[in-house]
């Protein structure tokens, strides 16, 4: 409990001090409970203080959680030399009811399919030298009435549409200003949570690069990340369709053609490409030039990762893009990668900090379970630091069992007669802690 408290008097100064105790027991209760993470489960394993009523006067406490992240991450692991850029992505979470504050239909990439739940948009920050991901920022996305029915109009008119529509552009359709984009309620969301996270973070990070999924590789993505001055890496469809400029002599009358003959990313000219490896008859041939796509007014740093089986011939490729057109081609793989450290964060959140667990249902309760279960990421990793030193595949499993096995030793403890000495405590405690350890921090005691 102790190296708990320690970490926790980096947030301190944002927190009331009842806050802050309700904050520990609620952090132990986390690390030690055994099954579903609600807050009938924590009352049930925190220490003194820890009542049902208690946990539930935290969940329903508004706190400052982009502030209590971003402190958190600033004391205990930036490095201001290493380089960092930032990762979006969203997480789906199953729920039923129907009184659940932002419950409704969203797609679940796990399970392929809409499900009813809740869905959290999140940015992290991501060490490119550590290739870890911190999350710093959770947003609920809670549809409103009016995003709902107009989402149902456009779809229904775009059925309509492609059933009575003639081949070709439509008559009387007007050619539209590429540059001027009207964002709509999710990038609108995004974006408001992007300049949040911008004003939180200040001048103490120089981000100038946003990675985001290939949802958002389009131009809407793209200039809502200009807008706030950063560069977007992103990916685009596999049939997306690939300009070089026009370099040839215009003979025609008429304005100078803006897009040279569409590009075939099978049969790419050899000017383009940067590297080529072979491993196990699979060959990766990769590309990188300046390319036009017409749903971008201006030109994209495209790479285009073309795999090559030397047996079959069969080939399969990817098309990353950057806005940034100096960036080179091994940043645009390599940050593009780690933007999937984040699906790491969601992954742990749910399987150990109650992501996919909590039963609030009003809004302040489930934005605290939300942000709780993400800033547990942060908080875990770094509780593990001091036992990955003597064991570096110390888990999360290992940790909580280590906590658990902590509370067992505590509460037995209590009911001996008189008290063990200092020596055999902590023998006591180590021998009790490891049990359902899968990485023993330490070596077991020999028996005599």
């Amino acid at each position: 409990m102790t190296e708990i408290l320690a970490l926790l008097q980096n947030i301190a100064p944002l927190l009331e001090p009842t806050t802050l105790r309700q904050m520990s027991q609620v952090i132990f209760g986390m690390l030690v409970v055994s099954g579903r993470i609600t807050m009938l489960g924590i009352s049930r394993w925190t220490e003194k203080g820890g009542s049902y009523r208690t946990i539930q006067r935290f969940y329903y406490t508004v706190l400052p959680w982009d502030v209590i992240q971003w402190l958190f991450f600033r004391v205990s692991f930036l490095k201001p030399a290493d380089e960092y850029i930032a990762a979006g992505d969203e997480v789906v979470v199953s729920k039923a009811g129907k009184e659940t504050h932002g419950l409704d239909r969203f797609f679940s990439g796990i399970q392929q399919r809409v499900i009813p739940g809740l869905s959290f948009f999140a940015f992290s920050l991501v060490n490119i030298r550590e290739e870890r991901s911190y999350p710093l920022q959770v947003t609920q996305v809670v549809k409103s009435a009016v995003e709902k029915a107009a989402s149902k109009a456009k779809a229904e008119a775009k059925k309509k549409s492609a059933e009575k529509r003639k081949p070709g552009r439509p008559k009387g359709s007007k050619n539209k200003d590429k540059q001027e984009v009207e964002l709509n309620p999710e990038l609108v969301r995004i974006q408001t949570a992007l300049k949040r996270l911008l004003a939180t973070i200040g001048n103490r990070i120089c981000l100038k690069y946003v990675a985001l999924d290939g949802h958002f590789g389009n131009y809407p993505s793209a200039f809502l990340v200009r807008q706030v001055a950063l560069h977007l890496i992103s990916k685009l469809r596999s049939d997306a369709a690939l300009y070089p400029a026009f370099e040839g002599e215009h003979k025609r009358p008429g304005p100078k053609p803006k897009y040279g003959e569409k590009l075939d990313v099978h049969k790419l000219n050899g000017k383009y490409l940067k590297e080529t490896s072979t491993v196990d008859n699979l060959r990766t041939d990769i590309y990188q030039g300046q390319f036009y796509n017409k749903e971008f007014p201006f030109a994209l740093n495209v790479v285009i990762v073309l795999k090559t089986n030397l047996d079959t011939q069969a080939q399969a490729h990817v098309i990353l893009f950057s806005t940034d057109l100096d960036l080179d081609y091994v940043k645009i793989i390599k940050f593009y990668s780690l933007r999937f450290q984040i699906e790491f964060n969601f992954r742990d959140a749910k399987q150990y900090w109650g992501l996919e667990d909590f039963m609030n249902v009003k809004e302040a309760a489930v934005t605290n379970a939300a942000n709780l279960s993400l800033f547990m990421v942060n908080f875990s990793y770094a509780l593990l630091q001091p036992f990955r030193q003597h064991n570096p595949g110390y888990s999360v499993l290992d940790l909580k069992s280590h906590y658990r096995g902590c509370r067992y030793a505590t509460e037995t403890i209590k009911m001996l007669p008189e008290k063990p000495d200092a020596i055999l405590l902590a023998e006591i405690f180590q021998q009790i802690a490891r049990l359902g350890a899968i990485h023993p921090a330490f070596q077991p005691v020999a028996n005599p």
